[in-house]
């Protein structure tokens, strides 16, 4: 995992440091145990091209602010380009799908309610065991995230605009 740049760390937690597959490089910033819930954050980086299947969140809502690279996000009936400095919400229950631009991306997440982080850390690899040879384990990452009130609508590369006619920009 050498290739991947290196995340802010919380110094009191060293070891909440993830990998989910070879896609994204998470480090958790504030937990939800430790805002009573309201919120956690986390430093992210997806190398160029990654992109998450599309999804929506029906118990927390996301914001991502970009401090490198780009990210092109689609969220109910909008698309857009964040590039460093830019900030984005994506509502709760909208589909939604992120892809790194050509040269990654390194973002910010805080959700609030809290659940991000519970999701990454219950279902991601710890970075100080992962290898480049580490891949998703997408029945775990599943059956969480299904857990937390996530909802799958399609595979990476998918958009809200791939979504059946009739189907609503908020679930």
């Amino acid at each position: 995992m050498s290739h991947l740049p290196s995340l802010s760390t919380n110094p009191a937690h060293p070891d909440r440091q993830y990998v989910l597959g070879q896609e994204l490089r998470i480090s958790i910033l504030t937990s939800s145990e430790e805002t009573e819930g309201r919120h956690d954050v986390t430093d992210s980086f997806m190398p160029a091209g990654a992109a998450t299947p599309l999804h929506a969140h029906t118990r927390y809502e996301e914001r991502l602010w970009v401090s490198e690279g780009s990210l092109t996000v689609w969220a109910g009936d909008e698309k857009v380009t964040l590039r460093s400095g830019d900030f984005f919400t994506i509502p709760l229950s909208v589909p939604h799908a992120i892809a790194a631009g050509a040269d990654g991306a390194r973002a910010i997440n805080i959700s609030s309610p809290a659940g991000f982080a519970e999701l990454i850390a219950r279902a991601g690899t710890p970075l100080h065991l992962a290898t480049d040879a580490t891949a998703l384990d997408a029945d775990l990452f599943n059956a969480v995230a299904a857990e937390m009130g996530d909802i799958l609508l399609g595979p990476p590369g998918a958009t809200p605009a791939d979504l059946p006619p009739g189907h609503s920009a908020r679930l």
